[in-house]
C-alpha cells in the first residue's frame, strides 16, 4: 500500500521537480510561425508535497510475524484436534459395537460350554451308576484291579471337574458382566460332582467286599499270583475288568482236537475222582502234553503273539470230559 496520495485524473499533473543541484531547464519556447497566436502560458502550481517514509521500528516485524505464525499454528491445531476428536469418537462407536458384538459371542459360548460340561457331568454320573449296578449283581471282582478301575473312574471325573471349572474361569475373566451367572453354574457343578463322589464312595465299599471273595493260584511260567474264576459269575466279573479276553470251551475226549481261540486242545485223560486231567495243547503250530492238571489250576502258556502268557483254566472235570475257560491278553503285540 503506497503512503503517496492517488492524483486524481482531472487534476492536472504537477510539474516535476527537478533533483537538487542540477540547473534549471531552459524555458519553453515555441518554434516562429507566422500569425502565430499569443503564446500560451501554462498554470503555475503549487509543488508536490513531500512524504517522509517513517522508518521501520527495530524489532516490530518478527514479533508480528511470530504473533501471526502462532494464530495460524493454533487455528491449525485446533482443526486437527477437531478432526481427531471426530475420528476417535468413530472409533470409539466401532469399538463399542464390536465389544458388544464380542460380548454377545462369548455369553453364546458360555452357554455351550456349560452345557456340553453338565452334559459330561452327566454321563460319567450314569457310567458310575452303571458300574454300581454292575458291581452288585458281579460276584468275586479283584480287589486291586477293582480298585484301580474305581480310581481311574475317579481321576477321570476330577479332571472333568477341573476341566469345566477352567473353562468357566477363561469365560468369567473374559466376559465380566456374567460373573454371577458363571459362579452359580460352577456352584450347581460342584454341587452334581458331590452327588457323584457320594455315589463312587458307596461303589467302591461294595466293590471291597466283593473282592474277598476272589481266588488267586500261581502261574507256571512267571510264578505270580493270578485271578481265577470257578463259576460263571466270578468269570463275568473277570470279563468287567476289561485287561483280557476269554473264551469259554467244553471239550469231550475225542481224536481230534478242538479249537478254542486261537489254540487246539485234545483231552487225553479226565478223572473225576482226583479232579486231574491231562490235554495235548497245540499252539504256533507246536504241541505240547500238559500233563496230570487240576482243576482250577491256571495254565499257561506263551505264544508269538503276545508278550504276556496265555491261561486255560478247567473249573468241572467229568469222566470223558472237561469245562473250562482260555484267558487271552487284549494286547497282541509280537514279541522281540
Amino acid at each position: 500500500m503506497s503512503i503517496f496520495p492517488n492524483p486524481s485524473p482531472h487534476d492536472p499533473i504537477p510539474p516535476s521537480t527537478p533533483p537538487q543541484g542540477a540547473p534549471p531547464p531552459p524555458p519553453y519556447n515555441p518554434p516562429p510561425q507566422y500569425n502565430a497566436p499569443p503564446q500560451y502560458a501554462p498554470p503555475q502550481y503549487a509543488p508536490a508535497p513531500q512524504y517522509a517514509v517513517p522508518a521501520p521500528s527495530s524489532g516490530g516485524g518478527w514479533k508480528i510475524a511470530v504473533l501471526f505464525v502462532a494464530v495460524l499454528g493454533l487455528i491449525g491445531a485446533c482443526v486437527y484436534l477437531y478432526m481427531q476428536l471426530d475420528k476417535t469418537r468413530a472409533d470409539l462407536v466401532k469399538t463399542n459395537d464390536l465389544l458388544q458384538s464380542r460380548i454377545d459371542k462369548l455369553e453364546e459360548a458360555t452357554s455351550v460350554t456349560t452345557r456340553s460340561n453338565r452334559k459330561t457331568v452327566d454321563e460319567l454320573r450314569e457310567q458310575l451308576e452303571r458300574a454300581r449296578r454292575q458291581a452288585s449283581a458281579l460276584v468275586g471282582e479283584a480287589k486291586q484291579e477293582a480298585l484301580k478301575k474305581v480310581e481311574d473312574t475317579r481321576t477321570q471325573l476330577v479332571a472333568a471337574q477341573e476341566q469345566a471349572k477352567q473353562q468357566l474361569k477363561s469365560d468369567i475373566s473374559q466376559v465380566q458382566a456374567q460373573t454371577d451367572t458363571a459362579n452359580t453354574k460352577i456352584s450347581q457343578v460342584g454341587n452334581d460332582v458331590t452327588a457323584v463322589k457320594t455315589d463312587l464312595s458307596s461303589t467302591k465299599s461294595e466293590l471291597e467286599k466283593t473282592v474277598a471273595d476272589l481266588k488267586r493260584a500261581t502261574g507256571d511260567i512267571d510264578g505270580h499270583a493270578v485271578l481265577i474264576a470257578t463259576n460263571g459269575k466270578e468269570l463275568a466279573a473277570l470279563r468287567a475288568l476289561g485287561e483280557r479276553n476269554f473264551v469259554e470251551f467244553t471239550i469231550h475226549k475225542s481224536k481230534q482236537a478242538q479249537k478254542v481261540g486261537d489254540v487246539s486242545i485234545l483231552l487225553k485223560n479226565a478223572d473225576p475222582k482226583k479232579n486231574r486231567y491231562t490235554i495235548m495243547l497245540t499252539a504256533d503250530d507246536k504241541t505240547t502234553e500238559k500233563k496230570d492238571r487240576t482243576a482250577n489250576e491256571p495254565v499257561q502258556f506263551m505264544t508269538s503273539k503276545a508278550k504276556q502268557p496265555y491261561e486255560i483254566v478247567v473249573n468241572d472235570v467229568k469222566k470223558d470230559t472237561i469245562a473250562g475257560y482260555l484267558s487271552v491278553p487284549k494286547v497282541q503285540n509280537v514279541r522281540n
